[in-house]
């Protein structure tokens, strides 16, 4: 983690103080006059998101001053500290006073130290520490950081580097780290293990598909089961994506990504639950053995399905594995995916669809979401979109027969292959920052990640 937390006072730490534009004036009254007048020169007014660094009067920098919202503003970054990292020079640094949510704070200033850096040198990492404030746990900013940094990095690894050979291999060294048992299912064998759509989406790639299966805990604990979508890459197979479609679908693992960080803070966490994740990797590639529009293809759950669109093969894998994860009948039951450009057009790439039947979960969902700042919106398992998904000659066809509702309609198909776990909820998360912001960087993002191991915190762990 580059922002380094001192458990202790450190006696040179400089202070950092937040203002609005109500407070500044008063604020800058208890300031050196060199600094009063410096803020004046630069015309600093305590705007939300400005910061500046201040002289003392020997000219070396005695503090920093970082405008927030005002009460009564339209809206309010829980995460707008995070611009501080990049404002901050090296040395030691102390809150001066608090902000609305100290926690939130800390964790976006640290989350805003991320750098994606295997291909290229970037800039030399800043030294910045920070003297944790009163009330914030240190070890728990680290461990949501190192899970949100481990998706961040596996999802802006390019396809060539993250295969699904390497998408097994990053689940074995988290497994490794905490004494978790994978067992994999490899190629053909998935024909012979009953897994015959996560077969037929990945079997024309050069590397072969498989299933991934995670278990860690204790075997009579509550058990927490975590499905992620692990598309290496999309062509969009037959039905081929334009060139402009694929720039981005590296991050098509995104919903595997997503369940490894949240499955590392629950186990970093040591939280006491019985927790597995499930993550179907494949490539949607083209080769003579593709599978086709049209075909109907069997599934673990004993649907058949017939395929309406190539370029829609996320489900296909998802619902195998969510038929697997649903024999265990967890207590709680979440999927992560990359799944629907219509979630996208419905609430943007900041804030992903959930959907679940389960109303109390729905609420804990929605409320820890806001609470950690990890956004997630509730839409509907409309039931009478349900005749969208009619096939004449299969049980079912995995793509909408219209152009309405594809993120509901894909949430729809998933529900079929889901009966007997005590909860489960569906995210069709984007993955992906479009446009840096304070401590989410542009690139990769672990959507739903962190919120999924707060609600699991609350209702299994130590708080």
């Amino acid at each position: 983690m580059p922002l380094q937390l001192l458990l202790a006072p450190e006696a040179t730490a400089l202070p950092i103080w937040f203002v609005t534009a109500s407070t500044w004036t008063d604020i800058a009254a208890g300031l050196p006059a060199s600094a009063r007048a410096f803020a004046a020169a630069q015309e600093f007014t305590g705007a939300a998101g400005k910061g500046l660094l201040l002289p003392g009067p020997d000219g070396a920098v005695c503090a920093a001053v970082f405008g927030v919202e005002d009460a009564g503003a339209r809206h309010v970054d829980p995460f707008l500290a995070g611009a501080l990292y990049a404002l901050l020079p090296g040395g030691a640094w102390r809150f001066a006073n608090a902000p609305r949510d100290p926690q939130l704070a800390v964790l976006a200033m640290a989350l805003a130290g991320y750098a994606f850096n295997r291909y290229k040198a970037s800039a030399k990492v800043k030294d910045v520490a920070l003297v944790a404030p009163d009330g914030v746990d240190a070890a728990e900013i680290g461990r949501i950081v190192d899970g949100v940094f481990l998706a961040r990095d596996l999802i802006n690894t390019p396809a060539n580097d993250l295969t699904p050979a390497d998408m097994e291999r990053a689940v074995l060294n988290l497994a490794a780290r905490f004494g978790a048992r994978v067992s994999v299912v490899t190629g053909d064998d998935l024909l012979v293990k009953n897994f015959p759509m996560i077969h037929a989406v990945g079997r024309a790639s050069a590397t072969a598909p498989r299933l991934i299966d995670m278990v860690w805990g204790e075997t009579g604990a509550p058990k927490v089961t975590l499905v992620g979508k692990g598309v290496s890459f999309d062509t969009g197979g037959l039905d081929i994506k334009p060139s402009s479609a694929m720039l981005l679908m590296k991050k098509d693992m995104g919903g595997a990504a997503a369940a490894l960080a949240a499955a590392q803070m629950i186990m970093a966490a040591n939280l006491p639950v019985r927790l597995r994740v499930i993550i179907p990797a494949v490539e949607n590639a083209i080769s003579a053995n593709a599978f086709r529009p049209g075909d109907v293809l069997p599934s673990r759950k004993g649907l058949t399905v017939e395929i309406g669109n190539t370029d829609a093969e996320g489900r296909l894998i998802l619902a195998d594995a969510l038929a697997l994860a649903d024999d265990d009948a967890p207590g709680l039951l979440f999927d992560y995916a990359t799944l629907t450009g219509a979630a996208r057009v419905a609430t943007g790439p900041d804030l992903p669809p959930f959907y679940t039947r389960d109303e109390t979960l729905a609420a804990d969902i929605a409320r820890i979401g806001e609470a950690v700042n990890d956004p997630v919106w509730r839409l509907p398992l409309w039931g009478a979109y349900e005749r969208l998904l009619d096939s004449k000659i299969a049980d079912v066809n995995h793509v909408s027969s219209g152009p309405f509702a594809g993120s509901i309609t894909a949430a729809l198909f998933l529900g079929r292959f889901v009966s007997q776990a005590g909860a489960w909820a569906h995210f069709d998360i984007y993955g992906w920052t479009p446009s840096a912001r304070p401590g989410r960087p542009e690139g990769g993002e672990a959507q739903a990640a962190r919120l999924t191991y707060a609600l699991v915190r609350a209702r299994h762990g130590q708080g």
